[in-house]
């Protein structure tokens, strides 16, 4: 959801936490602000928009060797200079920027109101900073209000808080993100590890109910559950700085896109003892589950196809949101598989909690470390597949899928077979990426740019992959994508065909019979045909050669149509890597 970036230390905090904030803006673009700590005051500043290329010359903010910023994608309240943040107590001492939600906030406001205090935003967050003050009233300093505060907070949260009488940045973790990056003399506090990665590589992870004290020189941390200070371990992250930039790129979108051969290297890469020990716990399981949300649960979707396919294997997938309706079959014998970019999906992680509860084994594949899925699963397939800025995931997804075939095929015995299958990909992936490739999907987009409606359909493993192409087109574009299994046309759906309809139809040579069969009925309706695949035929309209790569074929088709949904949002004048209404990592339900 928003984004935080704190720093306290010898340099200017100001210059960091303006840039830091524009490298977490991908998690939310409604609004911007900040707080500036100085030896006079505090100052504060808030903005509606994005926080694009402004400078802290232009904001006017102070030097000055403490400071936090806010990205804000808007929950509760609207997009108003009013509930951007920080937000401050009733005596504008207390200072606060909050990622996630408190639930409770009505009863909590109503409270404080008739203690006196007085509202300014429709936030959440503003119940914080005045309730920590509600407690220094009663005479305790800022850090014990900042723990008895909590008491009072239900719900997620990340909350990082200063006070204008002590030189401390205090750093709160509750099921939302949050990352220490830990420097010379110097600490920085983010959502995520970009914000900071020019400065420093070490890390602590929060865990949950953390509470960290920063100073400066010194790091503490109490847990609020624990009721006691605690030590977390520094970890290294292993992303390169660069890889958290557009370097050439126009925008993030495309330089993600173009690293995927990188991606599928790093994934055959894993150390193959990670992926028998993950196969051996799916063996031994009674039952197997599959879990996730957004186009990572296209990934698990076509996780089921793969593992019935190579590895004669039965699982079940559910989305996240919806794992709950079917928690009661879960058993102590059972594993589910969950799938995430980020790691923090509040939806994932109560698909988590649920099988934790009833006993059952989590196995996760994420790109993030240290995140809150990996953290409670009971093993872990960290992605590699590098910082993912732009909100629309595309180099994330194809890493999922290159990992789950790999679990396929170890578990069917054939580990090495499917990692040269995957490795053979590297060379078309390259030229899938090519600016001749880029150029001729842009002569396509020309002829779709207008359209209101498209329709993709896909049988078998085709099928997920038109799920994600619909979605893509979808978050890019902002035109209406519905996609298909083949087999559905005549059950209602062919209804929508009318001359000139876009559609766009995947092909494999296992599925191509009976695809092309559904595509003359697109074509007798009138449809605009699009072909993907290994073979020209003379219903398409158009054709984008893709290879054939059999049980890979969704690592090889998607990408294509990744580039495709690029250049119809650069058509349409929509941002490719900041689309309207979206946040990069959804930390609420």
């Amino acid at each position: 959801m928003c984004g935080i970036i704190g720093y306290i230390g010898p340099r200017n905090a100001s210059e960091i936490v303006v840039e830091g904030l524009k490298r977490l803006e991908y998690r939310g673009y409604d609004s911007f602000g900040f707080a500036v700590k100085t030896d006079k005051d505090i100052t504060v500043l808030r903005r509606v928009g994005k926080i694009g290329q402004v400078t802290v010359q232009e904001l006017g903010l102070p030097a000055s060797g403490l400071a936090f910023g806010h990205t804000r994608w808007a929950t509760h309240g609207g997009v108003t200079e009013a509930n951007t943040h920080p937000h401050n107590s009733q005596d504008k001492k207390i200072i606060v920027v909050h990622n996630g939600i408190i639930e409770n906030f009505q009863a909590q406001r109503t409270f404080l109101e008739s203690q006196g205090m007085i509202f300014y935003s429709q936030t959440d967050t503003e119940i914080i900073p005045k309730t920590i003050e509600y407690h220094m009233r009663k005479g305790y300093d800022f850090i014990e209000a900042c723990k008895r505060s909590l008491k009072h907070l239900e719900g997620q949260y990340a909350i990082v808080a200063m006070h204008e009488g002590e030189n401390k940045l205090v750093a709160i973790r509750k099921e939302a993100p949050l990352v220490i990056g830990v420097g010379d003399a110097e600490f920085f506090v983010a959502s995520d590890v970009p914000a900071f990665l020019d400065y420093t590589k070490k890390v602590i992870f929060l865990a949950e109910l953390d509470m960290a004290i920063l100073d400066g020189k010194e790091i503490s941390i109490f847990n609020l559950k624990e009721n006691s200070f605690v030590h977390r371990p520094i970890d290294s992250i292993d992303w390169d700085a660069e890889q958290a930039k557009k370097g050439n790129f126009e925008h993030f979108f495309m330089k993600e896109v173009t690293e995927q051969a990188q991606v599928i290297e790093r994934a055959c890469s894993i150390n193959s003892e990670i992926i028998k020990d993950v196969a051996e716990e799916i063996k031994k399981a009674s039952r197997v589950y599959i879990s996730a949300v957004g186009t990572a649960s296209y990934a698990c979707m076509h996780a089921t196809y793969i593992f019935a396919k190579i590895a004669k294997l039965q699982t079940t997938f559910y989305l996240a949101h919806e794992f709950l309706n079917f928690k009661n079959f879960l058993t102590p014998n059972d594993l589910i598989i969950v799938v995430s970019q980020s790691g923090e999906s509040a939806d994932t992680l109560g698909a988590i909690r649920a099988a934790k509860i009833a006993g059952a084994k989590v196995i996760s594949i994420v790109n993030t470390m240290g995140s809150s899925v990996m953290r409670e699963s009971d093993k872990s397939i960290l992605q590699r597949a590098g910082p993912e800025i732009c909100v629309i995931s595309t180099k994330a997804y194809t890493s999922q899928l290159a990992i789950l075939t790999l679990l396929a095929y170890e578990l069917a015995g054939k580990y090495d077979e499917g990692r040269e299958k995957l490795r053979d990909l590297v060379r078309h992936i390259y030229y899938l990426t090519s600016d001749s490739v880029r150029k001729f999907l842009q002569r396509i987009a020309e002829n779709l740019r207008y359209a209101e409606h498209v329709y993709l359909i896909g049988r078998g493993l085709q099928y997920p992959t038109a799920l994600e192409a619909a979605l893509k087109i979808k978050e890019m574009s902002y035109i209406h994508a519905e996609a298909y299994a083949g087999g559905e046309l005549k059950h209602g759906s062919i209804a929508m065909i009318e001359h000139g309809t876009p559609c766009i139809v995947f092909t494999s040579n296992e599925t191509e019979k009976e695809t092309l069969s559904n595509a003359m009925e697109l074509k007798a309706r009138g449809g605009y045909i699009t072909g993907v695949g290994p073979n020209n035929n003379p219903v398409f309209d158009a054709w984008i050669k893709v290879r054939e790569a059999e049980e890979a074929n969704s690592i090889c088709q998607i990408i294509p149509i990744q580039i495709l949904a690029y250049q119809l949002a650069i058509l349409r004048g929509c941002d490719p890597d900041k689309p309207r209404n979206l946040a990069k990592s959804v930390t609420v339900k």
